[in-house]
């Protein structure tokens, strides 16, 4: 019985401390050497063990992280090291960072041409301080900052947080006998939609008590708080560490540390992540360029940060320095104009995309941003206005990161706690265009309305023009973006038609328009008359209409007439020709302003040759994908594709495990490799001519 605990006891050790490695290289370090499956095999294993084995469960084991037993309420805990809150340089400009240089040389009695002082610059970020206290390695336990001197107990909560060793990496003689490490807990931005869709999800199965939260930092905050540690658990947390708490002093075996940076080294050393933007800065210049280069930096970030935080790098240099007002002389927080801001919903308007799609738009009480002032936010679709319950008259929060759309993250609560009598109707979408009538439509399965009048609505007009002109379409050369915005904009161009009105003498006097490119572009429009139908149906941009659909709706139907007055159930009889798609081709050509335009069109002079419905013989290649990659010999990749696509094949743009062959020609690249790795059959141009002329 007692090799048997010994031999368990052995293998519990290994186990726990391969999986400690493996998390740390996962989570800290995002560098994987094992898949989740042998990770979760080896972590089984363990739980196994001790479950056999119960006394061999220690508090730093990786089975713990998964939550305990609810608690009934948090214990308070007094920092043995005050958590003390640091100073906010009120000068969002770069030049606060020149001023809090300014008042350490002046506290240090520095003259201006003395020794430049060294800093460690780190990011502030908008999360949750938290104190994590080790005793011999161990975590032992986590508190909130609270009030700085007294907080609560979480350490249930923070074992969950995959990013937090459970025990010290490195030598146990070399770790302090107690160590304090202090930092951040936060929620990425990517781990914070994901969480909010599952919210969002668990809502519409009809559970009440969920709800959808508002930004990162509250989801966070709210995790850790939770008496409940599996709800922590369910949350996905992170950590960086920046601070120091108490720590053994080194006459009494504790690290002897010279600098700040030294410390944010060993705190890596041990297991945590350490901000990698975090760098050390000489004089104030290296301080104003270091909060330029993380606000140039900010919104790419993965995770919200408020400011940036300087620090005097000698520790002996803080202690001169000392303290103020319960606040560091030595450090600073450095912030950037807020990204989130109050104001009042003063109505809701809906704006029409270039593709058709329909926002609905809140126009705000004008309030300061992100670094401009903010008078528009989108509400998205009318789903997110329905579920955040934005109603004209209420304050909201308002956010907008760098260049990003400013949009409302939701109704202050105590907004959206007045009677209904005393709040703006809810939104709902209107089922025509604001901007020219025609039927707007929600597909279903789709969260978004759109307009129908694409040849015909004005807030369509450039995108449908560059649509029809582009080389797979009608193939009209020299009609690009800035020509079609000009004459756009100029009300030379309303509809397509009105392409085949111009003159020469009018498109020679447009800005960058010599005489020799207005004819070449006469010229382009003149022989884009003779084209084809696949080609005509694909340039009028019809939604879900691509090259391959337009082509077998060609050979299905012969006549455009034909398509034009096909039912849904009729057009479902075309190959690959989906639910979807039937209802967006029909309700396109249910719409009296497209009709129109298409017979201007033709009035114009555009024509094809049109043939009879194809006969309804099986095609040889008929539910077959293909993947054209690289460069074949004799064959262009539009050629190939319309061969195969003769043959009832299907030509997709990436290879997945449905793909059935792969036509590799010189220099494939990616997706040859995927093919491999699929096991999927490539085979050159000379294979693919002999498969259409002999079968498969």
């Amino acid at each position: 019985m007692k090799t048997g605990f010994e031999d368990a006891a052995r293998e519990a050790a290994a186990l726990s401390e391969q999986l400690h490695r493996h998390s740390h290289l996962y989570y800290v370090l995002d560098a994987p050497e094992i898949p989740d499956a042998e990770y979760d095999r080896l972590f089984q294993r363990l739980q196994a063990l001790e479950a056999e084995y119960p006394e061999l469960r220690t508090p730093d084991s990786p089975t713990q992280r998964v939550g305990g037993k609810p608690l009934e309420g948090f214990t308070k805990v007094r920092h043995k090291v005050p958590m003390l809150s640091i100073r906010t340089e009120t000068d969002i400009t770069p030049a606060g960072a020149s001023a809090f240089d300014a008042r350490v040389r002046r506290e240090l009695g520095l003259a201006e041409d003395g020794p430049q002082v060294d800093y460690v610059c780190e990011l502030k970020f908008d999360g949750l301080a938290i104190n994590l206290r080790y005793e011999n390695g161990v975590l032992v336990q986590a508190a909130t900052r609270g009030d700085g001197e007294i907080g609560e107990e979480v350490t249930q909560n923070i074992r969950t947080v995959q990013q937090i060793p459970l025990r010290l990496h490195g030598e146990p003689s070399k770790v302090p006998a107690v160590v304090e490490v202090r930092g951040e807990i936060y929620m990425r931005r990517d781990d914070f939609e994901s969480l909010n869709e599952r919210q969002r999800q668990k809502i519409a199965d009809g559970q009440k008590n969920e709800k959808v939260f508002v930004n990162p930092r509250n989801a966070a905050a709210g995790a850790v708080r939770q008496l409940d540690p599996a709800i922590a658990a369910d949350r996905p947390l992170s950590f960086f560490a920046y601070g120091l708490g108490e720590v053994t002093p080194p006459e009494q075996g504790g690290p002897a540390f010279a600098t700040q940076f030294e410390w944010l080294q060993q705190f890596g050393a041990w297991g945590f992540p350490v901000a990698q933007q975090t760098a050390r800065a000489r004089g104030a210049l290296e301080l104003i360029a270091f909060h330029e280069t993380i606000g140039r930096q900010r919104d790419a970030l993965p995770y919200d940060i408020d400011g940036v935080v300087y620090k005097v790098d000698s520790l002996e240099l803080q202690r001169q320095l000392g303290f103020v007002s319960r606040e560091p002389r030595w450090a600073v927080a450095h912030k950037y104009p807020a990204q989130e801001q109050l104001t009042q919903v003063l109505g809701i308007e809906v704006q029409v995309g270039r593709t058709g799609k329909l926002t609905p738009v809140a126009k705000l009480a004008p309030v300061f941003v992100g670094g401009v002032t903010v008078t528009n936010a989108t509400l998205h679709n009318e789903d997110e206005a329905r579920r955040k319950d934005v109603r004209v008259g209420d304050t909201v929060i308002v956010r907008r990161a760098g260049d990003v759309i400013p949009e409302v993250v939701g109704v202050v609560p105590e907004s959206a706690q007045r009677p209904d009598s005393e709040r703006g109707p809810v939104f709902t979408m209107p089922h025509k265009c604001p901007v020219c009538d025609s039927d707007a439509v929600r597909e279903e399965g789709e969260v978004d309305y759109r307009c129908t009048g694409g040849l015909f609505c004005g807030a369509q007009r450039k995108e449908a023009i560059l649509h029809y002109a582009q080389r797979r379409a009608l193939d009209i050369e020299g009609l690009g973006d800035k020509l079609v915005e000009q004459m756009v904009d100029g009300s030379l161009i309303r509809t397509l038609p009105d392409l085949y009105k111009l003159g020469l003498v009018t498109l020679a006097g447009l800005d960058r328009m010599a005489e020799k490119s207005a004819r070449n572009l006469i010229d382009a429009l003149e022989s884009s008359k003779k084209t084809t139908l696949p080609r005509f149906l694909f340039g009028l941009g019809i939604r879900h209409i691509g090259e391959s659909t337009a082509k077998d709706l060609a050979r299905h139907f012969g006549k455009l007439d034909a398509i034009m007055d096909a039912t849904e159930e009729q057009l479902l009889e075309v190959n690959d020709v989906g639910p979807v798609v039937a209802q967006s081709l029909h309700t396109f050509f249910d719409q009296p302003h497209n009709r129109e335009v298409v017979e201007q069109l033709r009035a114009a002079g555009v024509h094809w040759e049109e043939s009879e419905p194809e006969a309804r013989a099986p095609k040889p290649l008929a539910g077959k994908t293909f993947v054209l990659t690289g460069t074949l010999p004799t064959l262009s990749r539009d050629e190939a594709k319309d061969m195969l696509e003769s043959a009832g094949a299907k030509v997709a743009g990436s290879v997945s495990k449905k793909t059935d062959y792969v036509v590799a020609g010189a220099e494939a690249g990616s997706k040859l490799e995927k093919a491999q790795s699929l096991s999927v059959a490539v085979i050159d141009e000379a294979g693919m001519l002999e498969i259409l002329r002999n079968g498969l």
